[in-house]
Formats: C-alpha cells, sequence, structure tokens
C-alpha cells in the first residue's frame, strides 16, 4: 500500500529499511517517547519489526494494523514510522502513533505524514475515530496532534513502562472523531 504526500511516500516497510529504522530508533531522544521502542535499538530489532509489518501485510482485507514507512521523497530514505493499529471496522475505531528520526525532526515532516494517516483512516477505512495518545514531558507530539483537532481525553497512570528508559510514565489519551478532524 502506497500513499503520498509532496514530500513524503508512505508505504508498507520492506527487508531494505532496517539499516534507516536502526538509525532512527537507536536514538534515546527518540525511543524514550515510544512504549515499545527497545535502547539501544539495532539492526536486529529492526528486521524483526519488519518481518511482523509483513505479517500484517498477508491479511489483506482481514489487515488490521497498518505500520508505514515514511520515505523522504528528496533522499529516498526511512526516516520514520506511522500507523494505525487494532483497526475495527465494525466499530470505526483505531489507535495509531508516529516517529520520526531526530535528523528529521522540525520540518513538518511528522505533521504532513500524519495528516496523510488520518485521511486514509476516515476515507478509505471510513474510520469515525482515531485514538492517540503521549507521554507526559512531551509536549510536542500533543502540538502536532492538536493541529488535526485531537482532543486530551484522560490520562493512563503510570499507563507504560517504556522498554528504552525503563520508567513508568503516564500517558495522556488523544481522540479524534471524524467529524472533529481539521484537514
Amino acid at each position: 500500500m502506497i500513499l503520498e504526500t509532496r514530500r513524503l511516500v508512505l508505504r508498507d516497510y520492506n527487508k531494505r529499511d532496517a539499516t534507516d529504522i536502526a538509525e532512527g530508533l537507536n536514538n534515546m531522544g527518540v525511543s524514550k517517547w515510544l512504549a515499545y521502542v527497545p535502547y539501544p535499538y539495532t539492526r536486529k530489532d529492526a528486521k524483526e519489526w519488519i518481518r511482523r509489518c509483513a505479517e500484517a501485510v498477508r491479511k489483506g482485507k482481514k489487515r488490521t494494523n497498518y505500520d508505514f514507512a515514511i520515505v523522504l521523497k528528496s533522499e529516498n530514505r526511512v526516516i520514520g514510522g506511522v500507523g494505525l493499529g487494532n483497526v475495527n471496522r465494525v466499530q470505526g475505531l483505531a489507535g495509531g502513533g508516529i516517529w520520526l528520526n531526530a535528523k528529521y525532526h522540525g520540518h513538518g515532516y511528522g505533521t504532513e505524514a500524519l495528516g496523510e494517516c488520518i485521511k486514509f483512516a476516515f476515507t478509505k477505512l471510513k474510520l469515525r475515530r482515531i485514538e492517540l495518545g503521549f507521554f507526559k514531558g512531551n509536549p510536542t507530539s500533543f502540538r502536532m496532534q492538536k493541529k488535526f483537532g485531537f482532543r486530551v481525553e484522560g490520562m493512563r497512570r503510570k499507563g507504560f513502562r517504556c522498554m528504552a528508559d525503563g520508567r513508568l510514565k503516564d500517558e495522556y489519551i488523544t481522540g479524534l472523531l471524524k467529524e472533529e478532524w481539521k484537514k
């Protein structure tokens, strides 16, 4: 599956992405904001991630996870990932997340990728609600989400033990309804 924006291609992961993924996630400044990413993050970790994503793709129409590599067109390399998880077509719901290699922060790539993923969720998958979140202490993530209309709906106190730093983290839960979506 391929989604495209002016500067980015969002596509399924492939084996050639392992080096770029490992480079982007082997950074405590990135991984400490993600629940399930270990630190250090190795090529072996990236290859396992790619293998799990390939399993989801093989499910075809029964697919419940859409994890996209974010490819910067001008460099033809993976600079991050964005996705929808636990897609429930009966209820019209999905969770999701995003990460970017720290070298590419501050250029609007995350906003561009998340925006395209939201558009895919609401227009192609016909979902009615997306739930994201962010760890306390990471206001940058929420600023990006707010651009699309996400609202804080609650907090999971000590909701996750971050694999990267081992700390228990509070997670703010955010939600976006299709009718609140700011395109």
